[in-house]
């Protein structure tokens, strides 16, 4: 019986671990090319023959999504598998036609074919959309947690976008790890913020084996997500973050709105920004999606290193880059730091944009006089810091998870901005976690 020829649409995260729990070893399938898009430099690699395993002895090529239909025809494709996230779902179908009209079926893999057990209790916090607060709640999270005495292990959603050979299970637990897996931007964002705290991080590409790491060492599993994907580990307690900047979203974007309709507590997060009439709207689209859901509301204060460096001054704002791009935002918490504080301008970086982040203005022209922090690698690195260089500025404001100027030079003043969630009222975070962790593990539950 000849094996489904299968390709699967990606952007070096979900699309590995899909293959890896449901394809690897299954004779039935032959997968024949992964497309990738969304990330920067990732297509023209191949899945290597390690990780892919003995079915493919020359792994499996990784080629531009683009091309897609060339491909279906070219590679005689039967099935192609959707497996990335934070897109719209009118975008998930405008794909999903591109594949029926050049004859191949399409599929979406839900969670029980692609979510592991584990042997420890797992908290997951996922999203609706990027840039949503996730990574303040994961912090919170992993805070409370250690409150309790336990120790945590972050795993976080991968991003895998250098050599994958070196990236198969990774263990971070000091900034010299960082170095040695030579960490992206947007790596650093995710991974030092819990450096800081004492956590360790696992990431990589193949989760099964990452979860075998992180069970040894720790008595909870702590799953931080990525844009709004789905939760690699089945979840004990499943934590979503909404976003009422973005009010509706929570409803129309691929995969968050499973998210939300499968959380156990929804985070609704920056109602000190957000209008009353966005909260509320969030609110019941909440309810409408998830009933059972408990509703908590979170505000993301803002902290900058010294307030009197913006009052007056034209500011260049450098904020997260995937929550400006992909995310949609169209300002983040740089920009309300520079409001806040008094800054006369916004100082535009677009015309002095070189290389790839000229290309990314190109590709998101919703990004208004802000400069999102792509470093996807040494080249684009490089590339953003003649940019900021090159824009003529009083101050730089750093309003990205990590500070840059440690792998930017920036000739310019600098200040940064800080934020964490700071949970509002009741029910309470702190306490929900407490009651369900302590029923997990039946350890007695803190005092207050």
């Amino acid at each position: 019986m000849a094996r489904e020829r299968v390709l699967i649409m990606g952007a070096a995260g979900r699309d590995f671990h899909n293959f890896n729990v449901v394809f690897r070893n299954n004779a039935r399938y032959e997968v024949v090319a992964f497309t990738a898009t969304q990330i920067p430099n990732i297509e023209g690699r191949v899945y290597p023959p390690m990780l892919a395993g003995p079915l493919y002895p020359q792994g499996i090529p990784i080629y531009p999504e683009d091309e897609l239909e060339r491909l279906i025809r070219d590679l005689h494709v039967d099935t192609v598998v959707f497996a990335y996230s934070d897109v719209s779902h009118e975008y998930v179908m405008h794909r999903a036609s591109r594949a029926l009209a050049a004859g191949a079926d399409f599929m979406l893999l839900g969670p029980q074919r692609t979510m592991l057990s584990a042997r420890k209790p797992v908290i997951a916090v996922c999203a609706a959309r990027t840039g949503s607060g996730k990574s303040q709640t994961t912090r919170y999270v992993s805070d409370v947690l250690r409150a309790m005495g336990l120790k945590v292990a972050v795993v976080r959603h991968p991003m895998p976008y250098g050599d994958l050979t070196q990236q198969v299970a990774q263990r971070f637990a000091s900034y010299e790890d960082l170095d040695r897996y030579h960490c992206t931007i947007e790596e650093r964002e995710e991974y030092e913020p819990h450096l800081d705290r004492g956590n360790v991080v696992f990431a990589g590409v193949d989760y099964a084996r990452i979860l075998d790491m992180a069970e040894q060492e720790a008595d909870v599993i702590l799953w931080d997500g990525g844009n709004n994907d789905l939760p690699f580990f089945r979840p004990d307690v499943h934590i979503v973050v909404v976003d009422p900047l973005r009010a509706g979203h929570e409803a129309r974007y691929y995969p968050g709105e499973s998210n939300v309709r499968m959380a156990h507590i929804v985070v609704i997060n920056k109602v000190d920004t957000a209008s009353a009439e966005q909260v509320r709207q969030v609110r019941e689209n909440v309810r409408e999606l998830n009933p059972q859901a408990i509703l908590v509301e979170a505000a993301s204060p803002i902290f900058v290193e010294d307030p009197l460096a913006l009052r007056g001054k034209r500011v260049l704002v450098i904020e997260d880059g995937p929550t400006l791009t992909h995310g949609e935002m169209p300002f983040g918490a740089g920009v309300v730091a520079a409001q806040k504080f008094g800054a006369s301008e916004l100082v535009d970086p677009r015309p002095y944009a070189v290389g790839s982040i000229r290309e990314t203005f190109r590709k998101y022209p919703h990004i208004g006089p802000l400069l999102p922090a792509m470093g996807y690698g040494d080249q684009q690195i490089a590339e953003l810091e003649a940019t900021i260089n090159a824009t003529p500025c009083d101050v730089v404001l750093v309003a990205t998870p990590i500070d840059i100027r440690r792998v930017a030079r920036i000739e310019h003043p600098t200040d940064r901005v800080r934020y964490e969630l700071q949970v509002l009222g009741e029910p309470s975070l702190e306490r929900l976690i407490q009651e369900r962790v302590s029923s997990l593990l039946s350890v007695p539950q803190p005092t207050s």
